[in-house]
């Protein structure tokens, strides 16, 4: 379809759903987990946190 065929629409003519359920992107992807790094599901930020250096309080 050329730009003079009188059927033509153009990307401005184009209706474009932007309400919050159109989704371009993930937030997240399957890689950037850590499965996906093949860590380890569970975490251990309580023990990090146990483990900061006294000079961190």
């Amino acid at each position: 379809m050329s730009t003079e065929d009188p059927g033509f629409r153009g990307d401005d003519d184009r209706t474009v759903d932007l309400s919050d359920e159109f989704v371009v992107l993930p937030e997240q992807t399957s890689d950037d987990t850590d499965r996906g790094w093949g860590e380890a599901v569970g975490r251990n930020d309580d023990w990090l946190l146990a483990e900061r250096p006294p000079h961190w309080d």
